[in-house]
């Protein structure tokens, strides 16, 4: 089992910067996935980024490239998101997320931190 608590969040305006935090308690593996994903109001969850747990693979949405950054801190069992130049259509609820070895799936989720941009 693994739990996750999110933070980081909050108000910022357009082309300002947040970092968000997720720390995990429970066995993270070299090989689990660590990501995030955010949605929107009346939108489905979209994937943000991800990193292998080891560190050597990191996966970024398009729509996020050479803005956000995903980054992992194994001493604290923690994930970053980097996020810079941020724009109104990056407001959503923010969730990170971890993909067990051999699972297709995300089977462990955070409650989500909220990010609001303003024009």
């Amino acid at each position: 089992q693994v739990q996750l608590v999110e933070s980081g969040g909050g108000l910022v305006q357009a082309g300002g910067s947040l970092r968000l935090s997720c720390a995990a308690s429970g066995r993270i593996f070299s090989t689990y996935i660590m990501g995030w994903f955010r949605q929107a109001p009346g939108k489905e969850r979209d994937f943000v980024a991800a990193i292998r747990w080891s560190g050597d693979i990191t996966y970024y949405a398009d729509s996020v490239k050479g803005r956000f950054t995903i980054s992992r801190d194994n001493a604290k069992n923690t994930v970053y998101l980097q996020m810079n130049s941020l724009k109104p259509e990056d407001t959503a609820v923010y969730y990170c997320a971890v993909r067990p070895t051999g699972s297709n799936t995300y089977d462990y989720w955070g409650q989500g931190t909220q990010v609001t941009v303003s024009s």
